[in-house]
Formats: structure tokens, C-alpha cells, sequence
């Protein structure tokens, strides 16, 4: 057995008995956020690019899922997926008008389009406001899993953290991954050698 299996079994027990030492929806809160960060290591840290972007796919996904649910009424798996497939077509949107964009740059671009989005759902009647939507009704997912109980709703929320990181990992140990690599070394060895 590897140091890093023991490291990420630790890690997983760790997760599923905290919701009955921690507050869980503190723990959701903080495993999203976790995943946003996931996310961002990988553009930054892998790629080179510094996004300002995420916090627009965030609050997208967050909007369309919440509109979905509470106004529509959609079942909260439905109004997931929903919420999925809108900050999907977004950062397709994004990465239509900033994919040949470098450095600050890019970095520019997605700082702005970020901000358009924000405002957007700020000043949109449909999003509430500055108050947001209130009151989303939490469901059942997939007519099975009461998520009006804390706990039952954190393992959810785990499920997919996991999801998100295990794809991430799968993303950066895969077979392209050393290309990328090799490409910003390239780079910057270019740039420490005045190139």
C-alpha cells in the first residue's frame, strides 16, 4: 500500500464521519468551494492560465438550478443537470472568445466577461437581485434521497466533490497531460533564457 492511497482513504473517512462532528452545511459550503479551487489548480497550476472566470460558471450553474427547482419546478436532480449544461454552455461561450488568448490577456478578457455575468444576474428580476433566489425547495433527488436532511444532502454534495476530483485527477495524470507540461516549460525556459 502507497503513502498516497493511506493519504486519500484517511481523507475519505475523514469525510464521511464529519458531518456528525461539524455543522454539514458548513461542510458543503466548504467542499464546493473546495471543488472551485480543484478547478482553478488546474488552469493555473497545469496550464499557465490565470482565469478570472469560475466565479461566473459558479454563479450560473448556481442561478440556473435554483430558478429551475423553485420557479419552474423541476426535481432538484433535473434542476442540477440544468444548472450543469448552463454554466457548460457559458464557459463554451467564454472559451469561444478568449481560446487564443494569453497571459494578461486572458486573464483581462475573463476578469470582463466574469463581470458581465455578474451583472447581469445582478440587475435580472428573474435572479432576485442582490437577495438572490430564497427559499429553494431541497426535494428528493432522484425520488429517493430526502435532501431536507442535512446529512443525506452533505453525502450528496460529497458524491460529487468526488466526482469533480477524481475527474480532475484522471485530467492530470492522463495521457496529454506531459504535452501541456512540456509545452509551459517550454515557455518559460524561452522566457528565463531571453528567447
Amino acid at each position: 500500500m502507497s503513502l498516497r492511497f493511506i493519504g486519500y482513504a484517511s481523507l475519505l473517512a475523514m469525510g464521511l464521519i464529519a458531518p456528525f462532528v461539524a455543522y454539514p452545511i458548513f461542510l458543503m459550503h466548504a467542499l464546493c468551494f473546495a471543488l472551485l479551487a480543484c478547478a482553478f489548480n488546474l488552469l493555473l497550476g497545469y496550464t499557465g492560465l490565470l482565469s478570472f472566470g469560475h466565479a461566473a460558471f459558479f454563479g450560473a450553474g448556481a442561478y440556473v438550478t435554483g430558478y429551475a427547482v423553485k420557479i419552474i419546478g423541476l426535481p432538484p436532480g433535473i434542476g442540477i443537470l440544468a444548472g450543469t449544461a448552463a454554466a457548460v454552455a457559458l464557459g463554451s461561450v467564454f472559451g469561444v472568445l478568449v481560446i487564443r488568448r494569453q497571459g494578461i490577456y486572458f486573464a483581462m478578457i475573463t476578469l470582463a466577461l466574469a463581470q458581465l455575468v455578474y451583472f447581469f444576474f445582478l440587475q435580472s428580476s428573474f435572479t432576485g437581485g442582490e437577495d438572490g433566489i430564497q427559499g429553494i425547495p431541497r426535494g428528493h433527488l432522484l425520488w429517493l434521497i430526502n435532501l431536507e436532511d442535512d446529512r443525506k444532502l452533505y453525502y450528496v454534495v460529497l458524491a460529487i466533490f468526488l466526482f469533480g476530483f477524481v475527474l480532475i485527477h484522471r485530467t492530470i495524470h492522463s495521457p496529454f497531460r506531459p504535452g501541456a507540461e512540456s509545452d509551459s516549460r517550454e515557455r518559460t525556459q524561452g522566457l528565463v533564457s531571453g528567447i
